[in-house]
């Protein structure tokens, strides 16, 4: 980075490399604790697929939770030119994280570079940790709703009953191709200890 330029670590109020935090499953009921459109889409989660050693991870804040097939679920939206996508695809399993504030600068950096040209684990310090159920987190995290995948589509054009909303997020924008959904039987919560 260039002189005078913060990493993300150094932006964030840790240096996690010497910190520990340990997550402990709780009841699905503690997302009923969150204001989830606030957490989502105002503060923000990071999607990660793959293995403590080799991940994906992005920032979104497109999404929801809900009950669907009798069962609870998590939905998120992924746009195929993500380096995250391929993890995805490859994976049964997801996880998305939510952070205390001080960690927005790791949240935008997450969010703004690409896993192909950014070690983001590296450059932001946030240590990887397996879940119970396989997925993959972070230990930083406040909160994680893990994942397995039950259904995937392609959104198209012509599934808009808005064309409003078609043409102001993939109109002449030049965010991508139209994201895949993805929707999640949540199998897990977790949250500090």
């Amino acid at each position: 980075m260039g002189e005078g330029v913060l990493s993300p670590l150094q932006l964030s109020p840790f240096n996690t490399s010497s910190l520990y935090y340990n997550m402990k499953k709780t009841d699905i009921a503690r997302l009923c604790q969150e204001d989830v459109v606030d957490l989502i889409g105002r503060q923000w989660m990071l999607v990660t697929a793959g293995t403590p050693d080799k991940l994906g991870t992005m920032t979104a804040s497109w999404g929801g939770v809900g009950f669907l097939w009798n069962r609870p679920v998590a939905f998120v939206f992924i746009r195929p030119e993500r380096h995250t996508y391929g993890f995805v695809e490859q994976e049964a399993r997801m996880t998305l994280s939510f952070f205390d504030e001080t960690y927005r600068p790791v949240l935008q950096f997450c969010g703004t570079k690409s896993g192909r040209e950014h070690d983001k684990v590296a450059e932001t310090g946030l240590t990887p940790i397996e879940l119970e159920g396989g997925g993959v987190a972070f230990q930083e995290a406040r909160l994680v709703v893990e994942g397995r995948k039950l259904y995937r589509a392609e959104m198209t054009a012509e599934q808009f009953l808005d064309q409003t909303v078609l043409k102001q997020w993939y109109g002449e924008h030049p965010g991508g191709s139209m994201h895949v959904v993805y929707v999640l039987e949540i199998e897990g919560v977790y949250q500090q200890k």
